[in-house]
């Protein structure tokens, strides 16, 4: 009996590579059997891809894949903490969550937020000014002293150019994928060479929460730098009573 080539929809839809002609072929053809002509095996090409399914769904045992894993994503480069210094898993598994809910309402209010007006005294510095944004987020002050000053309560008419202005959402939402990761590498780099101080830690924070997903690989290596960083400052706190040791705690738990 003939074979009658039948028409399918995922021929339609998937774009050609190279133009196939319609072929002419005999009523003697059969598809079970090696081609014989060029017009044979390019017809045998588009029946057998007309027979593929649309989706295909891979069965994977997952205990096989852990008996074979052979790279483990881990914070290398990060000093453990000492004895007493290191939060509870309870702890930790409470940041993340209320982390993802702050992260989750960033990107849901991400347009609200940034349709609202500065006040007069926000100048935002352009994307490639790291000294501006430095000055920006912990103020000329903290910039000029290059150490730990007192902090200052904030209050009415506080001057926000000398001590930084904090990640408003008004101020964060504005801010695309590529300035985050940028602002994120200028605070790195100062935090690299000095200690940890409020203004850092809640920029920190509010970097980390706009971030997206899939993370980009500067963003991705940034984050452990910080984590890093944060390590080594942990280890040479004197006290586990310092107040700076819940904050560095925090930024390493929601890195790793």
């Amino acid at each position: 009996m003939a074979w009658v080539p039948a028409e399918s929809a995922v021929e339609e839809l998937m774009p050609r590579l190279l133009p196939v002609e319609p072929c002419d072929l005999t009523e003697a053809f059969d598809p079970s059997v090696p081609p014989r002509t060029p017009q044979e095996y390019l017809r045998r090409v588009q029946i057998e891809a007309a027979r593929c399914p649309d989706v295909v769904v891979a069965q994977i045992d997952p205990k096989k894949l852990k008996r074979k894993q052979s790279v483990n994503v881990s914070l290398s480069g990060c000093q453990p903490a000492p004895e007493g210094y290191s939060p509870t898993l309870q702890w930790q598994q409470q940041q993340v969550v209320q982390f993802s809910a702050v992260r989750q309402n960033v990107n849901k209010h991400r347009s609200h937020w940034k349709s609202q007006q500065l006040d007069s005294n926000v100048t935002m510095p352009k994307s490639e000014d790291e000294e501006g944004w430095k000055k920006f987020c912990l103020g000329e002050r903290l910039c000029a002293e290059g150490a730990v000053g007192p902090t200052i309560n904030e209050s009415p008419g506080i001057d926000y150019v000398q001590i930084g202005f904090p990640p408003l959402l008004s101020i964060v939402s504005r801010l695309n994928q590529a300035t985050v990761t940028s602002v994120l590498e200028y605070l790195s780099n100062w935090f690299g060479e000095r200690d940890f101080t409020p203004e850092l830690g809640r920029w920190f924070y509010a970097l980390l929460a706009c971030l997206e997903k899939p993370l980009l690989p500067e963003a991705h290596s940034l984050i452990r730098q910080l984590a890093r960083r944060c390590s080594e400052v942990r280890l040479a706190v004197d006290t586990k009573d310092d107040e700076r040791v819940p904050a560095l705690n925090l930024l390493i738990c929601l890195v790793s």
